[in-house]
């Protein structure tokens, strides 16, 4: 995954490039405004966007980029007050994380933004053996996760069981999307909520039990998630006899 990194401070730059370089991220740099929208070869996934920059404002930076593409960008910067959080995520941010961070912190909502987005990200375990099956330079030839009875298509975001498409809301698909990509793993409440809704959600934690409720129903069968109780939830596949795994 290819990030551009908009930032003056070499002392920041620095070891947040080679820091990310160790989770695979691929970091080209930018140290104006202007030269981060000039852009310079190959289009980036995703924008990291410091607001001080020395030639202009990066909520200006992000308003001309959100006119002209719809490329996820997260804004880093030591402006941590909620006026500055509240003006960047209305002119297109989608995320916003204020110094000092940790690079493991910005890796985690660099991965909640990409899969709320859609843009390019690492596979889950089930479609990565898929394609690694399929021999390197080589294109899978099935998009869809199978869990027994269920398929999940991310590319048409298409759920079916048993071979019947249910209708499912955005939000509902983008919680049972997010549960398979680790099947049978626990995903904690705050996990499940900064990544399907948002870390800046301060509504009722209830919406989530909602939203799991509805998934139940409409596969037909409560036991395709498990509530972890003081935890969060977990995706299974009923009547197997481990954790969630992939059907042959």
């Amino acid at each position: 995954m290819r990030l551009l990194l908009i930032e003056d401070d070499d002392r920041i730059a620095g070891p947040l490039t080679e820091g990310l370089g160790r989770y695979g991220f691929t970091v080209d740099r930018a140290r104006t405004g202007a030269a981060g929208l000039a852009g310079s070869g190959e289009d980036p996934d995703l924008v990291l966007l410091d607001l001080g920059l020395p030639d202009m404002d990066g909520l200006d930076v992000c308003r001309a980029l959100r006119a002209r593409s719809a490329i996820p960008i997260i804004m880093i910067t030591a402006r941590g007050e909620e006026a500055d959080r509240v003006v960047g995520l209305e002119l297109g941010a989608d995320d916003y994380l204020a110094k000092p961070f940790g690079v493991r912190e910005l890796v985690a909502r660099i991965r909640a933004v990409t899969r709320r987005t859609g843009a390019p990200q690492a596979l889950p375990p089930t479609l990565r053996a898929q394609t690694s099956e399929a021999g390197p330079g080589s294109v899978p030839t099935a998009t869809a996760q199978k869990l027994g009875r269920l398929e999940i298509d991310r590319r048409t975001r298409q759920v079916r069981v048993q071979g019947r498409e249910i209708a499912l809301s955005p939000r509902e698909f983008d919680l049972l999307a997010h549960l398979a990509d680790d099947p049978g793993a626990v995903r904690s409440r705050r996990q499940i909520m900064d990544t399907v809704w948002d870390p800046h959600f301060f509504g009722p934690t209830k919406t989530l039990d909602a939203h799991v409720a509805a998934l139940r129903r409409k596969l037909g069968d409560p036991a395709w998630i498990i509530t972890v109780r003081g935890v969060g939830f977990r995706l299974t596949v009923p009547g197997a006899a481990g954790p969630a795994a992939e059907a042959p």
